[in-house]
């Protein structure tokens, strides 16, 4: 029997329901669909403000999984933590209901607009998009955005718009990011990681590499130069190309200078002078992050002015060095990295800003990658002048390694281990200081640490 095609489902008239409707990238993926004149339902666990928008335009939101919330639906799409013994899958299956992942309804959509910008990449994918959608914005394009992380600018992780534009963080976890059409594909980096998905790094390589596959013969690939992995990823590429770096590349900076840690750059393009940028988010990685929207923004014909003026009013997405508080004059802030060239990236930045301590307290993400990368992560966890090591963060694993956040502490001289965050908390409390800089890092919940700090009594 032939397997059935999203692209003749995704159509005006066509009757989808959304398992998960209310997720972060579920909700934009209902109201992009509604918008193109679908008939779209959807069930979700709980009720939110993402279930209570939905039914304010019209989406009928059931809460709670069962079989009968699919009503008159020709498919059902769902997040990647809804499973096959899910009701409503289930009832979808017995009826011969065709059932797709988010990835490839984004997808299909995607194949709608004239320009289809898909950021990948190891590390910095979240703020690079979350930039590039500042400019694009700016530059009047109304652009439809789907980012895993919160943007001041949106309020939210994602913007339904109505120009001719599509933003989307790309993810190769379990190849997610193979069911995008992209007309623009930017590759920041590519190292190990994923390594419960991807056997090693040749394995992660290749995907990376059927992604810019997936690129049209007019379409633009977008590269970083400085990048090794990504340099040989992409060998022997016919597709054109355009390369970014710090001293090198189509796109790179010149006369790059230093204040408090932010840093200002001209960014040149094929040896012109493209425009002057000075940011407000911190470190070298960021300046690449700035290179690779600039890039996008090059190739998606944006003026200079625009790149310029935006990239120095952005001031960082949620959980990419936020700020949250002060505690007993020491400053609190929040990071996503998870893996140790982020740590690196970030413990580097952060020992530049001036402050007398830097104490991160790091939450591993994942038993298989804290085994995978161990040495990695002893390695940059180094970097602070104080660092307090959470358990690991289960997510979506049961611990079959036998590793725990004390085998790292062990190798980390003078870190702490806390088995609970609350005793991780209290011991933050005793030791904060005024001139320290506090980073909760991890991509599970050790934020949750720094918000508690900031509010507990002086």
């Amino acid at each position: 029997m032939k397997t059935p095609d999203i692209h003749d489902y995704i159509a005006p008239g066509r009757r989808a329901h959304l398992v998960g409707i209310g997720g972060v990238s579920m909700s934009p993926l209902a109201e992009v669909l509604h918008g193109m004149g679908m008939e779209i339902t959807g069930s979700d666990r709980s009720e939110s403000a993402a279930v209570a928008h939905l039914r304010g335009l019209g989406i009928p939101v059931a809460i709670g999984h069962r079989a009968e919330n699919l009503r008159d639906a020709e498919l059902v799409v769902r997040t990647a933590a809804v499973h096959d013994d899910n009701p409503e899958i289930a009832g979808a299956h017995a009826r011969g209901i065709p059932v797709f992942e988010r990835a490839q309804a984004w997808g299909s959509i995607m194949r709608s607009y004239q320009n289809a910008l898909c950021i990948s990449g190891t590390h910095g994918k979240t703020t690079t998009t979350s930039m590039c959608t500042h400019i694009i914005m700016a530059a009047g394009r109304d652009p439809t955005v789907m980012i895993g992380g919160t943007l001041p600018l949106l309020g939210a992780g994602h913007r339904v718009g109505r120009g001719d534009t599509i933003i989307l963080e790309s993810c190769e976890y379990c190849n997610s990011f193979l069911s995008f059409y992209p007309t623009v594909a930017v590759i920041l980096n590519i190292e190990a990681d994923h390594l419960d998905f991807f056997k090693d790094l040749e394995d992660v390589q290749r995907s990376f590499r059927a992604f810019a596959d997936r690129v049209p013969e007019q379409g633009l690939i977008i590269a970083n130069r400085d990048d090794a992995n990504t340099m040989h990823t992409l060998a022997g590429e016919t597709r054109p190309m355009l390369t970014f770096g710090l001293e090198q590349g189509d796109v790179h900076a010149a006369n790059l200078t230093w204040d408090h840690g932010l840093p200002s750059f001209d960014i040149l393009c094929r040896g012109e002078l493209f425009c002057r940028v000075s940011l407000a988010v911190p470190g070298v990685h960021n300046v690449r992050n700035a290179l690779a929207a600039a890039a996008a923004a090059i190739a998606l014909h944006v003026p200079a002015q625009a790149v310029s003026a935006r990239l120095r009013a952005f001031h960082g997405a949620g959980r990419r060095l936020e700020h949250k508080g002060s505690y007993h004059g020491a400053q609190v802030y929040d990071d996503y990295a998870h893996h140790p060239g982020e740590l690196q990236a970030l413990l580097s930045t952060a020992k530049t800003l001036g402050y007398q301590r830097v104490v991160c307290a790091f939450q591993p993400h994942t038993y298989s990658r804290t085994e995978a990368l161990f040495d990695a992560f002893v390695q940059a966890l180094q970097l602070s002048d104080v660092t307090l090591l959470a358990e690991i963060f289960a997510a979506r694993e049961v611990n079959e390694h036998g590793t725990s956040s004390k085998a790292l502490a062990a190798q980390i001289p003078g870190s702490r281990y806390f088995p609970t965050l609350d005793a991780l908390t209290d011991y933050l409390r005793e030791i904060a200081r005024p001139g320290d800089l506090i980073l909760t890092v991890g991509a599970g919940d050790i934020y949750t640490v720094g918000e508690a700090l900031v509010q507990s009594p002086a």
